[in-house]
């Protein structure tokens, strides 16, 4: 019997050789990451590991793909829950971007920390939001939504079998094989040929539109590892020619604690396609919609670290048009400098980031009452502090990714007031819950004080 998490893992694998195949580019990326990662453990130690062991971290991948239901999102439910994955999080990219990018989104990833320790493949999913009239008029939108209820992603064998595998926690080997063979299949790239005019009408609205509601299949929008040191990557990946986008999303580089989530990713490739023309004559031609994207995790901030998080980027963007002729990585390092916390030990006793906690077993006694509060107990050495890894995205981080490899700006007519999407729309959507990633951070470090609390005889949680 194979279990979801040996799916999950396999999955990953398979989709990654898969890309590789499709993305030269991509296996680039993948040994230059390694390659970076395998430096900085041998400079580092042991310290290179506190965000994760480099098994995981040279396992870890997370894919990216869109589709255009709420139908074809449960079927991606569906495929995802056989390996484990539930939805967490919810971005609206729409927001996020300057430029036209008609979709809100989720992650399917793994929830329990075992885990996500086994494999913690993730997949950012995007849904279309043709009802939006900012981007999309009448007539556009019901041509769109009679063209997506035309197709079929995902094969009911695939589904059956998917279903199974959630109910079950486990396949055959055999039923394993054909489940993995289907759903890899499911995310190539198709050969059908590509209807020229209707893929270039929405186009004209949005590049992501057109990858998503364009073709009569979806396929991986991109595959990313996770690297030790995302600025040495991008040094590297420019050495050997590989065009990479304009910055690095996220936190800048700088002196203190890594924290959420760093991006960048090499630009997006033209790939031939096949190209029907109105007359049913078929060409070569050539799209750019796919791309390598590469990340650094860092630590899980609580609500009032994201809270600061993005005060600061409100801080940022005002520096910026103040001193339009500055540096922008300069100015956000000083940025950051001046306004969060330069270690983990502030980033805890603020209660800005997220931690486990385990009794030090190595503590001498000497008879003396443990402190209530965990940052004392952590001072004094009764107990000690791991950070726990930022396992989400950044929608402005993942709208800047998306921005970055587009063709055009494409078209928003702000004049319309956008249609309202949410976190609770979305689980409907689906037909399961969204997850809280906060509360799942919370919910993780808040079993740990529980059990610091039984050892240490505490008379109530330590806050």
């Amino acid at each position: 019997m194979i279990s979801q998490w040996q799916l999950r893992a396999a999955f990953a694998a398979r989709l990654s050789d898969m890309y590789g195949r499709e993305v030269p580019a991509y296996t680039t990326l993948v040994d230059v990451s390694r390659e970076v990662n395998e430096d900085v453990l041998r400079a580092q130690g042991s310290d290179a590991e506190r965000l994760g062991s480099i098994s995981r971290v040279t396992a870890e991948r997370h894919g990216a793909i869109r589709v255009g239901t709420p139908q074809e999102l449960q079927q991606v439910a569906r495929v995802f829950g056989a390996l484990g994955m539930h939805p967490v999080g919810f971005y609206d990219l729409r927001e996020a971007a300057a430029s036209a990018v008609p979709v809100v989104s989720t992650a399917f990833r793994p929830i329990d920390g075992d885990e996500l320790a086994r494999n913690p493949f993730r997949v950012f999913t995007s849904l279309l939001t043709p009802a939006d009239p900012r981007f999309f008029d009448a007539d556009l939108r019901s041509r769109l939504e009679a063209f997506l209820a035309g197709r079929e992603l995902f094969p009911p064998e695939l589904l059956a079998l998917a279903d199974r595998a959630e109910a079950e926690r486990e396949l055959p080997e055999e039923d394993a094989e054909r489940f993995l063979q289907l759903a890899v299949g499911a995310f190539e790239l198709s050969p059908e040929p590509v209807d020229k005019a209707w893929y270039e009408t929405l186009e004209r609205v949005s590049a992501v539109a057109a990858d998503i509601g364009g073709v009569r299949s979806t396929h991986i929008n991109h595959l990313t590892p996770r690297v030790l040191d995302i600025d040495e990557l991008y040094r590297r990946m420019t050495e050997r020619g590989i065009e990479m986008i304009d910055t690095i999303q996220g936190p800048p580089a700088w002196t203190g604690p890594d924290v959420l989530l760093r991006q960048t990713s090499f630009r997006a490739l033209a790939e031939p396609r096949a190209m029907r023309s109105p007359d049913g004559t078929v060409t070569s031609g050539a799209l750019r919609v796919r791309f390598g994207e590469v990340e650094a995790r860092g630590i899980a901030l609580t609500r009032e670290g994201r809270a600061l998080y993005d005060h600061l980027l409100t801080l940022l963007d005002q520096e910026a048009a103040a001193h339009p002729e500055a540096d922008r990585s300069e100015l956000t390092r000083t940025v950051w400098e001046q306004h969060l916390p330069g270690t983990e030990r502030e980033l805890l006793t603020r209660g800005l980031a997220c931690f486990t906690y385990e009794v030090a077993p190595d503590r001498r006694r000497d008879g003396s009452r443990p402190p209530a509060g965990i940052a004392d107990l952590v001072e004094q050495g009764w107990v000690r502090a791991e950070p726990i890894v930022y396992e989400d995205f950044l929608p402005r981080s993942a709208a800047g990714i998306f921005q970055s490899n587009l063709s055009g700006e494409g078209s928003r007519n702000n004049d319309h007031e956008g249609t309202a999407y949410d976190a609770e729309w979305l689980s409907g959507a689906i037909g399961r819950e969204v997850l809280d990633p906060f509360a799942l951070y919370e919910q993780q470090q808040n079993r740990s004080l529980a059990q610091v609390a039984r050892e240490l005889e505490l008379g109530g949680t330590p806050g």
